[in-house]
């Protein structure tokens, strides 16, 4: 058992409930421990940073504390936990950036000093800012080599399907932690484990328009259309953005129809969960077809 402090984001608990519901099933197959951070709050999404910087460091920094301090209640129990696993690839990048800046940035580490202490709270930088896809790439064995968790035994062969991933921006750039940016591979491993293949593309990595899609319609659509398109021939989907999931289900109206489905959902079918536990009725594509029916 590995255990990880969680932060799962606002659109975890509302518009992406099934990913929530999908990482804490495939945690626990995996024998993740996940300490949900105690009393987390937005992380700023888009809208603070285009406001004011100083609030949108200091809501990230106030999330960092917070995860210091549960991390701190649970050494009671063995060793604390120091790495965040982050779902969200917005809220990645914003802790992340906000980690960056406050490491570098001198005034503004005093004044979130300042701000953090009249909750008495203190950020000392213990712990690690990770996405999602980061833990399961890197801490999971997926091919057998012997280092790291052990996946466990695959029950529902995927063989026969074609899957499409698809990474978005934001997990990716501007921090080259663990993959390519520009030619992204890290859940090539995941995908073949579950039986199935990986589609030969290059737009894992386009831009799916981002908020584009309410902001402005015809550019978001466009972009998104562009990756719908070239995806023909796989199966579904799968990826790790809470936004690009959104955009790549709602515009399908003149694309070919295919199941976007967060990748802990592709994983958990593979290792037999119920679409139930993997909140897939949630999801606005079709995914029956997937389970057989």
């Amino acid at each position: 058992m590995r255990s990880y402090l969680y932060y799962p984001g606002c659109s975890l608990t509302g518009t992406a409930k099934e990913y929530d519901l999908s990482v804490r099933a495939l945690a626990e197959a995996l024998a993740m421990d996940l300490l949900e951070i105690e009393d987390w709050t937005c992380c700023g999404a888009t809208a603070a940073q285009a406001v004011d910087t100083g609030l949108a460091v200091t809501l990230c920094a106030r999330n960092l504390a917070l995860a210091e301090k549960t991390a701190a209640k649970a050494s009671d129990d063995g060793d604390p936990p120091s790495d965040i696993l982050v779902p969200c690839s917005a809220c990645y990048l914003n802790l992340k950036a906000s980690d960056k800046e406050l490491e570098k940035n001198k005034s503004i580490k005093a004044m979130v000093d300042g701000v953090l202490a009249e909750e008495g709270l203190v950020l000392g930088g213990s712990v690690r800012i990770r996405h999602l896809l980061d833990v399961l790439s890197r801490d999971v064995d997926w091919e057998g080599t012997g280092h790291g968790l052990s996946a466990p035994d695959m029950t529902r062969s995927l063989a026969g399907m074609v899957v499409a991933p698809y990474y978005g921006c934001q997990c990716l750039r501007p921090f080259r932690v663990f993959d390519n940016p520009e030619d992204p591979h890290s859940m090539d491993a995941m995908i073949r484990a579950t039986g199935a293949r990986v589609l030969d593309w290059d737009m894992g990595k386009e831009c799916c328009g981002a908020s584009h899609g309410t902001t402005k319609p015809s550019a978001g659509k466009m972009l998104t259309e562009r990756i719908l398109f070239a995806a023909q021939g796989a199966h579904c989907i799968v990826t790790v953005c809470p936004m690009c999931q959104m955009n790549l289900e709602m515009f399908q109206d003149r694309a070919h129809p295919v199941p976007v489905l967060y990748l802990p959902q592709l994983l958990g079918l593979a290792l037999g969960m119920s679409g139930q536990d993997l909140g897939l009725e949630l999801n606005l594509t079709d995914s029956r077809e997937l389970l057989g029916g």
